[in-house]
């Protein structure tokens, strides 16, 4: 199975649900803080483009948030890239 990785924030809805749809497919992941560390938000923003979390990694591939997530769970991609 592939690596997930994960960037979150404690108070964050999208995060919430791009764990519970993860969890729920008995998919473990590495899911890092960027509320409890700058310079961790800081790296997200560099490796990914992006300000906002979650922000996912399926491996090497950059999958972007829950909303990307979800589309590739609902078309049958994220199986896949999960291996």
């Amino acid at each position: 199975m592939a690596k997930v990785v994960m960037y979150t924030t404690a108070i964050c809805p999208f995060c919430v649900n791009a764990k519970h749809l993860l969890e729920g497919k008995g998919v473990a992941f590495e899911e890092i803080r960027v509320d409890r560390d700058p310079s961790l938000r800081k790296k997200m923003m560099a490796d990914s483009g992006q300000r906002t979390v979650p922000q996912i990694w399926i491996g090497d591939a950059h999958v972007g948030g829950f909303t990307d997530l979800w589309a590739l769970d609902k078309s049958g991609k994220l199986d896949d890239m999960l291996g």
